[in-house]
């Protein structure tokens, strides 16, 4: 039900933008008006929730590690599942952020016939992850001819080794077939998995038909309906030095493909996808391990009044001497 609902709302909400696109008097709204909203919400939602983060105070160093922590000499220390020191640290989470290291290392549990509880890899969802993710940062870099002129120089070459693989014209891009092959296998692995399909809530469901949509039309233009290229490239650079303008010529296709991207950059500040900021803010990723090496004092703790070992002894110094126990001072 709640993959059904998701999927009814996004349709819906395509549709309110292919009319709009083609209503006169509603273009300006959907190519200027609802862009701009979007990304005042977006920016000033992710300052709020990142400074809310970083203003959250952090008592204890609760890094979660898998490795042996820096202490002995002759003992081997993992110094990058156990980092102590901030090169370590940076290491580990440019391969948490960079290659998804967590999840690549992340099992599956199954339980069989028996009854018999059986582990194993979940190498799937990793891959499926980390094509979506560098894919749609590639799109996203490729994206920027629109909003720039010239164009730099990196951007075409993005584009040239992104469709090397040509066949016909337009040139293919790969990562416009992988991007879609990721999402749909992460849509298929909530239908077919029971337990994640049990978890899964409309939010869930509305971030992948969403990034399908905007994904789907995108495709559409590029190799089906072709937009004028020149009029959508007007109106992003009337978008960026705020001198905006709808051509004529810009198609309701291109709308469906603008008011969806729309909707996730103003929705992004408000669902699980802010995880891209909260990994940089996760004290259990950006901490050093270093408790044996260095003592953490909790910042909430409240001044008490403490009764040293050196006061109990002095205290009690003619009981400790007459039964004969050991004293530090005598």
């Amino acid at each position: 039900m709640n993959a059904l609902l998701s999927l009814i709302v996004v349709l819906v909400l395509g549709a309110l933008a292919y009319v709009g696109g083609s209503v006169e008097g509603l273009r300006t709204l959907f190519g200027v008006i609802i862009p701009y909203a979007a990304i005042l919400t977006f920016l000033v939602g992710v300052a709020y929730r990142v400074v809310r983060w970083a203003l959250s105070p952090v008592p204890f160093r609760i890094t979660t590690t898998c490795g042996q922590q820096k202490s002995l000499p002759w003992i081997k220390a993992g110094y990058l599942e156990s980092p102590s020191t901030t090169l370590g640290v940076s290491l580990r989470m440019a391969l948490e952020v960079l290659l998804f290291r967590s999840l690549f290392r992340n099992t599956k549990a199954e339980l069989r016939s028996g009854p018999q509880l059986v582990y194993g890899e979940n190498k799937y969802l990793w891959l499926a992850a980390l094509a979506f993710h560098w894919s749609f940062l590639i799109i996203f870099l490729r994206h920027l001819r629109f909003f720039m002129q010239p164009v730099p120089a990196f951007v075409n070459l993005l584009s040239g080794v992104d469709g090397f693989f040509q066949i016909g014209a337009p040139v293919l891009y790969i990562t416009d077939i992988v991007i879609l092959v990721a999402l749909a296998y992460l849509l298929w692995r909530r239908f077919r998995d029971p337990q994640v399909r049990y978890i899964s809530l409309f939010t869930d469901y509305f971030a992948l038909f969403l990034l399908i949509g905007l994904a789907g039309s995108g495709v559409l233009m590029r190799y089906f309906f072709r937009p004028d290229i020149v009029a959508i490239k007007e109106l992003a650079l009337g978008l960026v030095t705020f001198t905006p303008a709808v051509p004529v010529q810009v198609g309701g296709l291109f709308f469906v493909h603008l008011f969806l991207l729309s909707l996730l950059i103003a929705y992004f500040p408000f669902s699980k996808l802010m995880h891209f900021a909260g990994v940089f803010l996760s004290p259990t990723r950006n901490l050093a391990n270093n408790n044996r090496a260095k003592r953490h004092v909790n910042p909430w703790d409240y001044p008490v009044k403490v009764h040293t070992y050196a006061e109990w002894e002095e205290e009690f110094h003619d009981k400790i001497k007459a039964a004969g126990l050991p004293m530090e001072k005598e």
